[in-house]
This record gives structure tokens, sequence and C-alpha cells, in this order.
């Protein structure tokens, strides 16, 4: 099922996307179910947000690729490297993303990313799957120069912006081997799968859980594969990922 998040004349509505049209559902569906309305309207009529503002986090996780780690000249590290973005940053699909004026070097990092479904703390990898609500796209947006100054991440990693995702929730997904690719105005960029994570998506979710206690809409940024670079105003960047679509945003100063 893809839960999408939208607006029709001005208001925002959640919906199932079924094919180029998408029913309007009652309520919210992180804690009211899912419970058709009836209205339907062509996908084409409504514009897409972001599937989810996180009401509390978005936790990220970096170098989770060897191959990413090693192309930014650092080591794999011996347990997962956790970062925090606020839910400021977070945009929607089609959103333009004002690049900002503390940097000239960001980047784009094509990543899956794991929506929680219910309030949890310390999660058991075998048991993660019974908190995840579903899946998007999402693109890690990162300032490089500032990443490499600060000594922290939050202003290089939580800037307004810089954390795009959409199109749409998908709620039956499996992760093992998914295709993820990132494509810079048109030129595919980046081409890995989740079966080269080091850690796998249940481990991510039960290490955050450790940390802190996930609520219903945190989301949760895989880490990406290699082949990451800059974006300058005027360019677009794609992230497609197998099973469940594709998240375009430009880019402006």
């Amino acid at each position: 099922m893809r839960i999408a998040r939208f607006v029709l004349d001005g208001d925002p509505l959640y919906g199932v996307v079924e094919g180029d049209e998408v029913a309007v559902i009652a309520g919210d569906p992180f804690f009211q179910g899912v419970k058709p309305t009836g209205a339907r309207h062509p996908l084409e009529d409504v514009r897409l947000l972001a599937p989810i503002i996180p009401r509390s986090k978005v936790v990220g996780f970096g170098r989770t690729y060897a191959e990413h780690a090693r192309e930014l000249g650092n080591e794999v590290p011996a347990s997962p490297l956790m970062f925090l973005k606020p839910n400021t940053s977070v945009v929607g699909p089609g959103d333009p993303v004002t690049l900002p004026a503390f940097s000239d070097e960001v980047s784009y990092e094509a990543e899956l990313a794991v929506v929680i479904g219910r309030i949890c703390k310390d999660v058991p990898a075998d048991k993660a799957a019974e908190v995840i609500f579903g899946y998007t796209c999402a693109n890690d947006l990162t300032a490089r120069d500032a990443q490499r100054t600060d000594g922290q991440w939050a202003r290089a990693k939580g800037w307004d912006g810089s954390c795009p995702i959409g199109p749409w929730i998908e709620t039956d997904l499996d992760v093992e081997d998914l295709r993820i690719t990132g494509r810079l105005d048109g030129a595919t960029v980046q081409d890995g799968s989740t079966d080269l994570m080091i850690w796998s998506v249940a481990d991510l979710v039960a290490y955050a859980s450790q940390a802190f206690t996930l609520l219903p809409g945190d989301v949760l940024l895989t880490g990406t594969p290699a082949g990451v670079g800059l974006v300058r105003e005027g360019q677009r960047f794609e992230v497609e990922i197998e099973g469940i679509g594709t998240l375009s945003n430009t880019f402006r100063s």
C-alpha cells in the first residue's frame, strides 16, 4: 500500500495511491488506521507533500556502505554512526530546496528511509518489522564544508530543506535487496543496493531504539551508497528506489 500526503484546494489530506488515482482516507493513518472516505482524485490533480512531517525527529545513519565511507576517505565505523536532523529539515517531492548561504559544498545522498509506525524503545532486531510503518525515498543533503569544520554535524546535516522525502510511503516492501539510484540532471551518479549495507535495516532500527524512544512518524535515514557529489543552483536530483518510486527536487540559491 502506498500512503501519500497531498494538498487539494488548500487542505492537506492523506490517501492511498492506486495507479493514477489517490483514494482519500479519513484522518491520520498513523493513529486512526486506513479508513477510505470514498473520495478519489486523479494523481495529476493533487500536489504531493512530504508523506510525513516527523513529530519528533529524523535519525540519520552515516557510513553504512563501505564504498561510500572509502570514497570520502573515512574508515568503516565499528558501530553505526548516528546523527539527528530536525523536522524543519523535511521537504516534499517537487519542492525546491534553497541552498544554505553558509555552504559552497552541498552534496546529495540517495537513501532508503524508514518510517516508524508506533512508539517503541529497545527493539530487538528480529522484532523491528513490527514497529515499521513503511519506507520512502530520501535525499540526505549535506553541507560538506560545514561537516569538516564544525566538529559535529547539526548545521551540516540539519539546515532547512536538507531532508527531502517522498513521494509516498510504501507499507509492504522487502528491503533486503533494493536498488537505489541517484540521478543528477538525468545522469546516473549513484547506483547501489541495500544488500551492500554493512548493517541491515532491522539492525539500524534496533540500534536507534537503544538510544532514543522512537515515535510514530519518526524517520530513519539508512545511509547512502557510493557516488555522492555536489549540487548547484538550477540542478535537479532524483532518488529512485525499487518498489517505491522517484523523489525529485531542484535547487536554488
